[in-house]
């Protein structure tokens, strides 16, 4: 079995590949980068980047909801030393995203060594691949030095893409294209410069955390085209969906049957009424999302971390947990309509950042540092240096810009487009239109007009125009699972001499 990228996601499926008694007879893993098992988002950087999800949404183990905190305190324990990441508002604890790239680190070598234990062949190849082709019924994956390796399973694990570029401000002094690793890139910014950042999500309040603590006082602007802030995480309730869940729709799936958004709406109005949520508290905070004023909607909701009312915390959950079992259901034109009017809003409310941040960035906009530019139109680099900004309120001057909007919408990261170009050269993958490649919702397996294939899988943000909220580490260990069972099972079948590795879609 091959593994095409080393991040979180690689994580999850060895995790779940071990803890199998079956495994595969080899476990390869390509990747050239750095940081192995770390990705671009917990590679070694400023404490002050936390993680924005609690410890039972960050363990890489399936079924073991306390598997990231047990490590957490163990690690405590060893050290002799004391948590300073509890959040004070919600009482979550938010580790530094560096320190869960440790957990990564440590999780991958486990799993590992299980799958070694077990009487897998593991190697690991730090070279990037480029190419994959069918060759006599077998994988062959050819890195950039032209070796070859000879495959049963590939699993495309590529991660997530750089920034957009939407200006075209590429090379342009003072435009910093991508702002990972914080302390380095971040490092040239002066601590009066005029600051603005490309973007208002959780990227952008990185970079607005970053800046505070660094003593930068210049004025700093979140301009997008729309201004909405991600929503603020509240204190935790006890909740277990009994009716927006994940096996109801692989039930109807199974059936062949469909659902329409009025229908899953209906299904959560039922799931929220049940827990004693009113259901016009959802839908006010989902119309407000692009309407309200950032600082004010910030305000408000930093206020609401208390708040008994469970139904924002039964969204957060059931997008996650259960939104990629309704995508498939919903007929096309009610995912456009969704993806079009709500998904920005949905979003930010179902990827919260935790109080303190929010609290952080409402002192900075109350003390005049901090400000949020809704309609965004234009940056231009200025013709005596600088970017001329251009907005719905007139035009103002910057001296540095740093980008923190999305990758592009085709989703295939620059490292990985030779590797994608060759497998749609040859049929073997197809873009999907939203982004990515088609995969199938059960296995994950890449869909061409052929079929679903059961040799080539695609685990991340590369599957995210089939899939919904495809890059959530519980997203990822769900999607892990359900590839390493779908190996599991073409193994199987080819023990008993099946050659055919399509099969209908």
């Amino acid at each position: 079995m091959g593994i095409v990228g080393g991040g979180a996601s690689a994580v999850c499926l060895l995790d779940a590949l071990s803890r199998h008694e079956d495994v595969p007879r080899s476990v390869t893993v390509f990747d050239p980068s750095a940081h192995l098992w770390r990705g671009r988002a917990y590679q070694p950087d400023s404490a002050v980047l936390r993680v924005n999800a609690p410890p039972e949404d960050m363990t890489v183990r399936a079924g073991d909801p306390a598997h990231f905190a047990r490590w957490l305190t163990a690690r405590e324990v060893v050290l002799g030393a004391q948590p300073d990441h509890v959040d004070a508002r919600s009482g979550i604890p938010f580790p530094p995203r560096a320190l869960y790239g440790d957990y990564l680190e440590q999780c991958a070598r486990s799993a590992l060594t299980r799958l070694a234990a077990l009487g897998s062949r593991i190697q690991l190849v730090r070279e990037a691949v480029t190419e994959l082709v069918r060759e006599d019924g077998s994988l062959l994956a050819y890195t950039a030095d032209r070796a070859a390796f000879a495959l049963d399973h590939v699993v495309l694990c590529v991660g997530t893409g750089v920034p957009a570029d939407p200006h075209g401000l590429a090379g342009a002094p003072g435009f910093v294209a991508d702002p990972y690793p914080v302390v380095r890139q971040l490092a040239g910014i002066g601590q009066r410069d005029r600051v603005v950042v490309l973007g208002s999500g959780l990227t952008a309040v990185d970079v607005v955390l970053s800046l505070t603590a660094a003593g930068h006082t210049g004025e700093v602007v979140l301009a997008s085209r729309r201004g909405v802030l991600p929503g603020i995480r509240q204190r935790p309730v006890e909740h277990e969906l009994r009716f927006f869940t994940a096996a109801h729709f692989r039930t109807m799936a199974a059936r062949g049957e469909r659902l329409s958004l009025d229908e899953a709406v209906a299904l959560m109005r039922t799931e929220l009424s049940a827990a004693g949520s009113r259901f016009d508290t959802v839908t006010r905070e989902i119309a407000a999302g692009g309407a309200e004023e950032p600082v004010a909607r910030l305000r408000r909701q930093l206020g609401m971390v208390d708040d008994p009312d469970p139904g924002l915390r039964i969204l957060q959950r059931a997008v996650p947990d259960t939104g990629p079992d309704v995508w498939p259901l919903l007929p096309e034109q009610d995912r456009t309509r969704l993806l079009r009017d709500h998904y920005r809003t949905i979003m930010s409310l179902c990827c919260p950042m935790p109080p303190a941040s929010a609290a952080t960035l409402l002192q900075q906009a109350e003390s005049g540092r901090l400000h949020v530019l809704r309609g965004l139109e234009r940056i231009d680099p200025g013709p005596a240096g600088g970017f001329r900004v251009r907005g719905g309120d007139g035009v103002r001057h910057a001296d540095v810009v740093v980008n923190a909007v999305s990758p592009p919408a085709h989703r295939v990261p620059p490292a990985a487009a030779a590797l994608i170009d060759s497998l749609t050269g040859r049929g073997l993958a197809s873009r999907h239109p939203r982004g990515g490649l088609a995969v199938a919702r059960a296995t994950s397996g890449l869909r061409t007009g052929g079929g679903t294939d059961r040799r080539i899988y695609a685990l991340g943000d590369l599957a995210a125009g089939s899939l919904f909220f495809t890059f959530g580490v519980p997203s990822l260990v769900d999607r892990a699972v359900d590839i390493a069972d779908a190996v599991r099972r073409d193994a199987a079948r080819s023990t008993v001499g099946s050659a055919d590795s399509m099969q209908p879609v």
